[in-house]
């Protein structure tokens, strides 16, 4: 079975497929070529994005467990990366790497080639927009494999982090893994730790908070005057029925859905300093536009 390459890298994206060179996108201001074996081999492996079944800790029931790779992208921006993806997680897996910037060779299934073509049409189309990721804690990453589990199962809940080395600056909240406050013990258990870490820093305190699905991570960016909220749907198929709240006065700029294309907010509410909306159908990826006022 042949399989496709594709180098994802910002600003521009570069893609191409295998040597049998049928279809080719290119992206940015960069032009398309195959990818070297060797490349691909020389980057760090990544976990296809998406919903797995794991057995629940306690009950011998089924759970869902998001794989996602943001946290990853964050704790190492400088890393070149690369996934290997099976049949249906390819366009995902591009979105997540544009969403956070990264540098990453995807090799998809030719099953996947229409769904990804499409995907990167919709990655063109979208305005450029470069601004500093908005944290409400920092977490103070020594390197080990335990911080890098903290790190995941934060942004899986949606908890907002700025990542430091070595000593903390100067920062409303700060999670050390083996400080008084955060023992080594506790974080043996990511899950609940991440459940103390909101419970320390409060539901009202959050910049972004989510209703209406366990399963979108997002990633929130804003210079203080203008903001770009990136939402990724793990589950591989459209979800209605979310509601997002953002710490804040905002005003709708543009919304743009994976699939539908451009779209409007809805139930748009400026209440208790902070801003609310719903969105309709989603699908893999869709980005936000707001700006403060």
């Amino acid at each position: 079975m042949k399989l496709l390459f594709f180098l994802i890298a910002l600003p521009g994206l570069l893609l191409a497929q295998g040597s049998d060179n049928t279809t080719t996108w290119t992206v940015g201001t960069v032009t398309a070529t195959t990818v070297p074996p060797a490349d691909f081999k020389s980057r760090e492996a990544l976990q296809p994005p998406g919903i797995v079944p794991r057995a629940g800790l306690a009950s011998p029931t089924r759970v869902p467990w998001i794989n996602a790779n943001g946290w990853r992208f964050r704790r190492n921006h400088a890393a070149k990366f690369a996934y290997d993806v099976p049949a249906g997680k390819g366009a995902l897996a591009a979105a997540e790497a544009f969403a956070y910037g990264a540098d990453a060779v995807v090799k998809i299934d030719p099953a996947d080639a229409a769904d990804v073509g499409k995907m990167m049409a919709f990655l063109k189309s979208l305005p450029t927009v470069d601004l500093p990721d908005v944290a409400d804690l920092q977490v103070v990453d020594d390197g080990s494999a335990i911080v890098g589990e903290v790190m995941n199962l934060l942004t899986r809940r949606n908890l907002l982090f700025s990542i430091v080395k070595g000593k903390a600056s100067d920062a409303p909240k700060t999670v050390r893994v083996g400080s008084t406050d955060y023992p080594v013990e506790q974080a043996a258990d990511p899950s609940a730790f991440a459940q103390k870490v909101r419970h320390d820093l409060t539901d009202e305190k959050r910049s972004l908070r989510m209703f209406g699905s366990e399963v979108v991570i997002a990633r929130l960016t804003s210079d203080g005057k203008r903001a770009r909220l990136h939402l990724l749907n793990y589950t591989g198929r459209e979800l209605e029925g979310l509601r997002i709240s953002l710490l804040g006065s905002y005003k709708e700029d543009q919304t743009y859905i994976a699939g539908p294309g451009q779209a409007k907010l809805l139930e748009f509410a400026l209440a208790g300093g902070r801003t609310e909306f719903s969105l309709p159908r989603i699908g893999a990826y869709t980005v936000i536009d707001l700006a403060a006022q």
